[in-house]
Parts: C-alpha cells; structure tokens; sequence
C-alpha cells in the first residue's frame, strides 16, 4: 500500500473482481478513514482498564484487535482533539504500565481494509 501511495497519482480499490471506490490517496483517506488509529501496549491484565481510559476520552471508540497486551483502537476524528489524547495518555503513564503508545492518522490499509468489509457485508 505505502507503494501505491508514493507512486500512484489514482488509486482504485476493487473487491471481488468490482470497482469499489477511486480517487487519491488523500481523497480516500478523508472519505473512508475518518478515524485517528491509537495503539496502546501494556501488560495483559491491565487491557480492561486502557480499554476503559480510551473510552473516557472517546465513547464512540471501537477497539480493532487485543494481542497479549497490545491494544488498537479507532477513533472518530470529529470532536477529539489531539491534544486531550496526549494528555490523557501521558499521564496515565504515571499509574499504568505503558510499555508504549502511539497515535496515527488513518492508512491506506485502513482504507482498504474498511472498504473490503464493508463490500462483503453488503454482497451477504
């Protein structure tokens, strides 16, 4: 994906042999990101309590996958700011095991992977 992204100037997503969307990278992300992608490693037995912390910040959160310990969640960008993530994470390093934490901007994989499953639930 970052490939195509540096190299393509369009970029068309297809899903079982049909166009899905087209546009630039840029275009795509805005339309079918729309989301800030927070990972959050800690120790396994404190998943219960950094899945409550994100959801203080940002009820509408929805958890992407829990692997021993590391969390990844998306966020909806509207209403969040940046700035309240650092916060909240920076200090909640200061009473929780936070091996490390980082917040992205959505990806063209997350794009592409949105897009693929939002195809095959509408093709069931």
């Amino acid at each position: 994906m970052e490939e195509a992204e540096a190299l393509c100037d369009r970029i068309g997503i297809m899903v079982n042999g049909s166009l899905q969307c087209i546009g630039n990278s840029k275009e795509l992300r805005a339309k079918y990101g729309g989301t800030y992608v927070l990972t959050v490693t800690t120790a396994a037995s404190e998943e219960e309590v950094v899945e409550q912390l994100v959801r203080s910040l940002c009820p509408a959160a929805n958890r992407v996958y829990r692997i021993s310990g590391t969390q990844k969640f998306e966020m909806p960008k509207q209403g969040l700011r940046i700035s309240q993530v650092f916060q909240v994470m920076e200090h909640a390093k200061s009473w929780l095991n936070i091996a490390a934490w980082g917040l992205s901007d959505a990806t063209l994989e997350d794009v592409f992977i949105k897009v693929a499953s939002e195809s095959d639930i509408s093709s069931v």
